[in-house]
């Protein structure tokens, strides 16, 4: 089996790799498996340069096949914001439910769906040591709810509802989600560049 290491220690996105990658024949790692924490500053400005800079800097450090991600949600009306500082929007102790208050108090106005038109982004770059880094861009459009619904799913779920549905992505099972979210569109067109 090969290996790869997903350069997260989010649970969530752990699972949601190794219930895709595992069918590939790849045996999935994370950080919390690695004997030290490594924490890499994302300094940029875009979901391309944060996930590039991690998976070059552990996959360079550790000599193995690295993919990391970098996702978040941008709303429309907020002109792309939370973007890249999703996971931090309501600040640096990175509260799932701070995070979608904060966020629903700035659309509390917005009334109309169209005008809360966002959509998830997740971009996952790929470094193997040797090779050229890539990287794919994956996206699910949607809009955000004026409140929280469902139990599944992490950080902004409960408050995206998929275009075209009357459902959150936290209302979704994880294999409904699994086929639909951006990380498997994004994932959908890496598997095409893993041999």
């Amino acid at each position: 089996m090969k290996q790869i290491l997903i350069a997260t220690m989010n649970n969530g996105k752990v699972k949601e790799f190794e219930s895709m990658l595992q069918p590939l024949g790849y045996e999935v790692k994370s950080l919390l498996d690695l004997p030290q924490a490594i924490d890499v500053e994302e300094t940029g400005l875009t979901f391309e340069e944060n996930a590039q800079l991690k998976s070059d800097t552990i996959a360079a450090q550790f000599q193995i096949p690295v993919v990391a991600d970098d996702s978040g949600l941008e709303v429309d009306y907020l002109d792309g914001r939370p973007g890249v500082y999703s996971a931090r929007y309501a600040g640096l102790e990175k509260s799932d439910q701070k995070n979608m208050d904060k966020l629903v108090d700035e659309l509390k106005n917005v009334h109309d769906e169209k005008d809360r038109s966002a959509r998830f982004v997740c971009v996952l770059s790929i470094s193997i040591p040797g090779e050229a880094t890539k990287t794919v861009r994956g996206t699910c459009e949607g809009y955000i709810a004026k409140e929280p619904r469902g139990e599944n799913g992490f950080g902004y779920d409960p408050i995206f509802i998929l275009k075209d549905q009357d459902k959150t992505m936290a209302e979704l099972t994880k294999e409904e989600k699994n086929k639909i979210s951006h990380r498997a569109n994004a994932l959908q067109k890496l598997k095409a560049l893993l041999y």
